[in-house]
């Protein structure tokens, strides 16, 4: 008898077994729906907060890049201020080396003008020297083609020697101030 309540037992717990639905536990616990609300709103706080973050990201670059933009204008701007500037002083000097290259066209050889006339020379060689250091350099101009951003023709001449357009003779030197004009030379030109 007890086998066979035994077997009975068994029997029973065994189609009680089939009767019920039986949970499989994979070990995660079941989310309820609030948890599964709760855990959406998270997510959905979480993309606007890292859209907020890219946006400020974005932001802060576009600044910074403003910031070097505007940074390279105003040392750019300085230069070319500091530049100008130099210019309009060196300029002005330009008639003074003028000046004393007409002098030194008709200075005396002998006696005491040649004395004289060589201390003319020394001063203007130190004149020159001190414009080559501020950046001033003279153009070659004698010969070459005419061109109108380089040269004011003052004459033109018919000449057998030179092609039309040549420059026959620089009348004022010219001089470049870096890479730019800083005074065209006074030419004559060949028709």
């Amino acid at each position: 008898m007890m086998d066979d309540a035994k077997n009975s037992g068994s029997i029973d717990s065994a189609e009680m077994a089939e009767d019920e639905p039986v949970e499989e536990n994979t070990g995660a616990p079941v989310m309820e729906a609030e948890q599964l609300d709760a855990l959406a709103e998270l997510q959905s706080e979480l993309l606007a907060t890292q859209s907020r973050a890219d946006e400020y990201l974005e932001g802060w670059q576009r600044a910074r890049a403003d910031f070097a933009n505007y940074k390279k204008r105003v040392e750019r701007d300085q230069g070319q201020t500091y530049q100008n500037a130099a210019a309009s002083i060196l300029k002005r000097y330009l008639s003074i080396v003028d000046d004393l290259e007409r002098a030194l066209k008709t200075h005396p050889l002998d006696g005491d003008g040649a004395a004289w006339a060589e201390g003319i020379e020394l001063i203007y060689r130190k004149l020159l020297t001190i414009l080559e250091s501020e950046g001033i350099q003279p153009m070659e101009a004698d010969g070459v083609q005419f061109d109108p951003n380089l040269h004011e023709a003052i004459m033109s001449d018919d000449s057998e020697q030179h092609e039309s357009g040549q420059v026959i003779e620089v009348l004022q030197q010219g001089y470049y101030l870096g890479d730019r004009v800083l005074r065209p030379a006074m030419v004559r030109v060949a028709r």
